[in-house]
Parts: structure tokens; sequence; C-alpha cells
């Protein structure tokens, strides 16, 4: 206990008009952070003053990041602003660092009001890259509409904010540490955690950790190479896998969390993980993953860097489900994808008889189906894949999933997903994305896109490429209608689905770092084998595509930034 009470301020500012939260709440480069006064302050009030005071009076409030730069910083000043708003006490990973499906499970245990995460996910950290910062509520997912939207109101006039700048946290130690506060009755508390044991206690609730580690360390074990991309998995990654499922400490590489992510992009896909998919080329690993900045997403990957699109990889999990001992217990109550998301997991429901729902891109749309007990399984194609045991999507879990099948059908990966084709047909997948395009062009090109397919003519219309032709079914922008609040998310994505149920989609993503990314999703389904090129196979769709958008003439771009 400090022997004198610690001082609360209140301190002039001035707003921002540009701090609204995205999907995954506000994310900048770290410079805007540094250089504006009083920016993250700011937001950080604008998270607080949203909620309650008789909420917040005496609450718990989760914080941890990725470990990016700017992240000690962060967390000294959200400490600080906490106590003085109030809040109780504040639960933090140690050394400041907590995944994000960790966030989301501490949350859930502690009862906390909700969790500052500080996470710019999958973008380039170090001073020269990205910070992010959001709220995740106290179910422990991302806040919805209406609450970022509060939190933007109140940014936009605030005028001052509360902070105890003697407050200093030691997040080294693990334990309590208690400050006391002028016109405080009760001590503030600090709580240093060790995160990853609380998350790996949940986990151990939902697999069979014996036969994990049987098939990692058994007298027939496969051999594993998992990439933690110097991101926050890394610690979890070691003392799950390494460490009480007995892979050797060699399967695991850069499992250091860096400030700046090795110089590399923390992106687990085949672009950015090319470390991981070269290792895998020689065969000498049956299975490989790798994980982003935060630990909420994962690329999978077979012998051979065998690639397992993640569209497939959520659709393989639930044909595989009850390979998980926790959906042996709860059931299974329904599945779900994004839109841009492929239907491979559409025909895994229909032959299942599992409701499907397709939502918007963003967790929190599957965090209201799961609260409302309708939803077991969902995944995103941007390497994001979850079950109902938390909030956010879960890398790691992700991961167990898949060695579960393994360890159950004692199939390699590539046989378990040719078997799949076999039994659904497969869905070819892939998704261009353009970045750094100018905003203006990007939003005047979707808009003028957006009047072209939904012009009565459209319909109907067919376009031929080589010996294939293709006629539009429908086409719209896709408008979202929560199931459970009734809620209406409108401008979701255009689409377009042909009669042959391929589809193309294109989007404004709101997560790159400089203007804007236009991204197109192409989806086809094909009901016999053919062992052909995604690419070549998708070559007339993504010809359609260009066509009809003209975007390469309207963004001067001549090709995809990534291809994946």
């Amino acid at each position: 206990m400090e022997n004198c009470a610690l001082q609360v301020l209140t301190v002039p500012t001035a707003p921002y008009p540009d701090q609204r939260p995205g999907t995954n709440g506000l994310r900048k480069r770290v410079s805007v952070f540094q250089s504006r006064r009083h920016y993250l302050h700011n937001f950080v009030q604008s998270i607080f003053s949203s909620i309650d005071l008789r909420d917040r009076q005496g609450s718990t409030v989760v914080v941890g990041g990725d470990g990016r730069y700017f992240n000690r910083i962060a967390i000294g000043v959200i400490v600080q602003m906490a106590a003085a708003n109030g809040v109780g006490r504040v639960i933090i990973g140690h050394h400041g660092i907590m995944s994000t499906p960790a966030v989301s499970c501490v949350i859930r245990k502690y009862k906390a009001i909700g969790g500052i995460v500080l996470t710019a996910s999958h973008n380039p950290g170090g001073p020269e890259g990205d910070f992010g910062i959001k709220f995740d509520t106290a179910n422990g997912g991302p806040s919805n509409e209406v609450i970022t939207a509060k939190i933007f109101q109140i940014s936009k006039t605030i005028e001052e904010f509360a902070i105890c700048p003697g407050l200093l946290a030691d997040l080294t130690t693990l334990g309590k540490q208690t400050f006391d506060l002028e016109n405080k009755f009760k001590p503030f508390t600090v709580e240093i955690v060790d995160s990853v044991e609380s998350y790996a206690n949940l986990l151990r609730n939902i697999f069979d950790f014996a036969a994990l580690k049987e098939l990692l360390s058994g007298d027939d074990h496969i051999k594993i190479r998992l990439d933690a991309m110097h991101g926050v998995a890394g610690p979890y990654v070691r003392r799950i896998l390494c460490e009480e499922l007995g892979c050797p400490a060699n399967s695991a590489v850069n499992c250091v969390p860096l400030e700046d992510f090795g110089g590399q992009r923390p992106d687990p896909n085949p672009t950015y993980a090319a470390e991981l998919v070269d290792s895998m080329r020689d065969g000498q690993y049956d299975f490989g993953a790798a994980f982003d900045g935060d630990g909420d997403r994962n690329m999978i990957l077979g012998k051979h860097g065998f690639f397992v699109t993640p569209c497939d990889s959520v659709a393989v999990i639930a044909d595989n489900i009850f390979c998980i001992p926790y959906f042996q217990h709860t059931g299974v109550r329904g599945f779900a994808r994004s839109m841009p998301t492929s239907a491979a997991l559409d025909r895994v429901a229909k032959a299942t008889k599992i409701e499907l729902y397709e939502t918007p891109s963003g967790w929190k749309f599957f965090s209201n189906l799961m609260d409302a007990g309708r939803l077991s399984l969902c995944g995103e194609e941007s390497f994001g894949t979850g079950g109902d045991h938390i909030r956010e999507k879960d890398g790691l879990w992700a991961v167990l999933a898949w060695l579960s099948i393994l360890a159950l059908r004692k199939q390699s990966v590539e046989d378990i997903l040719k078997e799949h084709w076999r039994k659904y047909g497969r869905n070819y997948y892939t998704r261009y994305d353009y970045e750094n395009i100018d905003i203006d062009a990007a939003c005047e090109m979707m808009e003028d896109l957006e009047i072209v397919i939904t012009e009565k003519s459209f319909l109907k219309q067919r376009f031929a490429v080589e010996d294939k032709i293709y006629q539009v079914e429908k086409a719209d922008n896709f408008e979202y209608t929560d199931p459970i609040d009734s809620t209406i998310s409108r401008n979701q994505g255009l689409r377009i689905i042909f009669s042959d149920g391929s589809r193309i989609i294109f989007r404004l993503s709101g997560t790159g770092r400089d203007g804007a990314t236009v991204r197109i999703y192409i989806d086809s389904h094909e009901k016999k084998m053919i062992f052909e090129n995604t690419q070549v196979m998708l070559a007339p769709l993504a010809t359609i595509a260009l066509k009809i958008s003209q975007l390469h003439h309207r963004t001067g771009r001549r090709g995809p930034s990534v291809i994946t």
C-alpha cells in the first residue's frame, strides 16, 4: 500500500475528428499516437465515458496487448486513467502481453465489464508501424456498432480527461498491487496475471490433452512446425504445445514477442509466412501452422506445404466437430461464416442439418449468435476460426482442433482434405488485395460498380470467358438483419452470384494502414475432383471481375498486392 493518496487530475483537451473505431477498433500509425497531443488519452477517456458511471464504479477491466511497439506506454496511461475513472481493479497480462483470445477468456473468467486490447493484429509493428486499441465488452467479444458509435461521438466533443499520473504499475511482477487515491474509500488494485495459464485451463476442458500428447510425443508421433511470427502467440505455443503436450522445443519458432515482430509483417498467410511455407516443402514436417500478431488468426499447412484455405479449414472442422470432446458434451447449435467466406461450410451444414448463418465481416456478429445459444463454430476467410468457448477468433484453438482431427482419424492433412472434397465437392477460392489505393478513387469505383450491378438489366446477363459462360442470378449490396436483436447492417459488400453458384464479391477493407484496400473475393464450386491450380480455375471469374469493376483503369493499379 502506498503511504500517501495519489492525486487525480482533470486535464483539458481538444477533440480529434478521426477517432472512429472500425471492426477492429482504432488503428493508426504509431506516429499518430506519439505526435498528437493526448490522442491516446482522448480515445481511452471516450471508452470509459461510454460506460455508465454506476457500472464503472469499483468494476474490473482487463488490459492486454500483442507486445508491439508503444504497448507498454499505452498500458501505463490506461491504468492511470482507469483508476481516475472509478474502475476498482485492472487485470493485466504479465509484461503487458496477452493474446486477444486470452483477453476474452480472462474477461469472462473474472466477470469484468470489459477489456482494452492493444493490437493492430496482422499489421506491421515497430516505431514505423501501426498501433491499435479496441474495447471488448463484458461477454469477451468486440464492441457492437452501438457502442463504437457512442465512443466515436464522445471523442468528437471531448473537453477533458481524468488521470492519476503518479500511479506507476509494475508489469514485470505477478500478483496484486494496491494504490490509495484521493477521495477514494477503497484502494485501486492492479493485478498482473499469467494469462497463459488461465487460457490453458480453458483449453484443457475443450480438448483431449492425453490424445494430443500421444499424437505429438508418443511412439508414432507426428512432426509439426509452428511459427508464432514473433507475436503474442509464442508464449502460449511454448507452454501448451511444447511443455505440456510434449512437442520438441525446436518445433516452435519465432516465439519471442518482439516490438517490431522481427521486422516482418505478422500475417499468417502464404505471402508473409513464407519462412514456414519454405520449411514445410521438403516433407520433414507433417503439420504446420502460423499465427498473427495478437494470436487470433491462423494458417494451416500439411506435409510438403499443402495449403488449407481458411474456408476449407472451418468446413473440415465442422465435418469432424465431434473429434473435439467439448462438442460431444455441448452438442452443435449452429455454424456461421462471414459473407465473403466460401460456401464450403454451407455444404457441411446442409448435410448435417445444422443451422448456417451468413454474417457481415466482424466477430461481433458471431458473438451475438453465440450469446443467444445459436452458434457453436464459425470462421472468416481472413484466417480466423473459433468456437463458442470465448467471443474472439482463436488461432491456437483452431490448431488444436486440427490436431484433434489428425489424432482420431490418423490421416494426413492432405488426405483429410481430399476426402472432404470427394464428399462435398471443392470450393475453389481466392482473394485479391489491392492495397494503398487512393481512398476517393476506391470509393468512386465502388459507388459506380453498385449502380451497374443493381440495375435490372444486369440480372441474367451472360459473360463468356474462353469456353465458360456465367449468367448472373443475383447481384446486390449485402445487408444483414441480426436474428437476435433485429439490427440491420447495410453496405457490407457488393455481391455478384452466378447461376452455377460461383460468386464475385467486392469490399473496401477498414484494416489497411495507408489509403484504401479493395478486396476481390472469388468462389467457385466443382462437384467433381479436379486437382487444378486455384488461380487457373478461377481465372475466368477474375477476368469478369476486372471487366465489370474496371479496377485497373479506375485505380491505376495493374495487379493485386497480395493473393491468398
